[in-house]
């Protein structure tokens, strides 16, 4: 391994890292945007840029195994993001959507490898995603991200083995046992998973026929759980919003002058819901309230794009108006 070559490449990746911290940045803008604008229901998007450090380690690693590659192509999570959802069903839905936003290079789910091996263990969806169109793409560091998607509980899994495990506190006697223990957790955390999984789809089924009255009489709004009820009835097979997307509809509700269930069943009453989602031809299984937002959209027309609660986001629902008439 040539020391003069890992020099250069780390020299290369410190003069390009101020260049690529507001790329991270505008790429979590644009997948928490892109997240939210289809109304899937997640628990955080974070991002980071590699350290100069972390990119040396994976250099030296790089030129150790291919000395013919550059460290600075092949190590291609120099700008990452990180998408935690609830359950496991909103990371298909969200490497579904961002398929479709963004040109996808590599798509690696390692739970399912380490599934097909017969084991438990570390549980993560990677997709290396370019915001460069094209069949023939390549890796280029500012045009580029590595998107980790996990569950709650994958995530808590994988970031307590990494702090025991690259600590290097663990007496090498104690290690055939810690892999047993971790091997334990993963198995009872996939099970976990696939309970939330279940609770949520009951709750959600059952939230169609039960009443809520959680109405505070100070707001004249549509509550965020009576929208929820509301919508899990009239959208059965879509999943479940954010908490403040159920609020953010009802404000453009009232907007509209509805301010009560009745009033918004009447205002659906003509839409042709199944009709709608077809025409806007998803990838991805949009949310309640995505649903909503369209089929609004396919009633009050322009002025659904004119309200002021709207204004960031005219451009796209002009889009949508296009398929819909399309």
């Amino acid at each position: 391994m040539s020391l003069r070559r890992i020099d250069r490449a780390v020299a290369g990746y410190s003069a390009l890292r101020p260049r690529l911290v507001p790329a991270t940045e505008q790429f979590v803008a644009d997948v928490t945007a892109t997240i939210d604008e289809a109304g899937i229901n997640y628990l955080s998007v974070t991002g980071r840029t590699k350290s100069v450090a972390s990119f040396a380690g994976k250099a030296r690693g790089v030129l150790a195994t291919s000395p013919g590659d550059d460290p600075l192509v092949a190590v291609t999570d120099q700008v990452g993001v990180r998408v935690i959802t609830y359950v496991q069903r909103d990371i298909d839905a969200v490497a579904d959507l961002l398929a479709e936003q963004f040109t996808v290079l590599d798509d690696r789910d390692l739970g399912v490898e380490t599934a097909a091996a017969g084991r438990f263990g570390y549980a993560s969806r990677h997709l290396l995603v370019s915001r460069s169109p094209g069949t023939d793409v390549g890796y280029e560091p500012l045009e580029c991200a590595s998107v980790q998607l996990r569950t709650v509980l994958q995530h808590a899994w994988a970031e307590f083995e990494h702090d025991i495990r690259y600590k290097g506190t663990v007496p090498p006697e104690q290690v055939p046992d810690l892999d047993r223990r971790f091997t334990l957790a993963a198995g009872l955390l996939e099970l976990a998973d696939r309970e939330f999984q279940t609770i949520r789809d009951r709750l959600q089924a059952g939230f169609g026929t039960s009443d809520v009255d959680t109405a505070d009489a100070l707001d004249p709004r549509i509550s965020a759980p009576e929208l929820a009820t509301f919508l899990a009835g009239r959208y059965s097979s879509a999943g479940w919003s954010r908490t403040e997307h159920y609020e953010w509809i009802s404000g453009l509700l009232l907007e509209l002058g509805i301010a009560s269930l009745d009033e918004l069943s009447a205002a659906l009453r003509d839409v042709d819901s199944a009709a709608v989602t077809d025409a806007m031809g998803y990838r991805y299984p949009p949310g309640a309230v995505r649903r909503l937002d369209d089929d609004l959209l396919a009633h009050f027309g322009g002025a659904y794009v004119a309200l002021h609660g709207n204004a960031h986001r005219r451009e796209a629902l002009d889009a949508r108006r296009a398929r819909l008439s399309g």
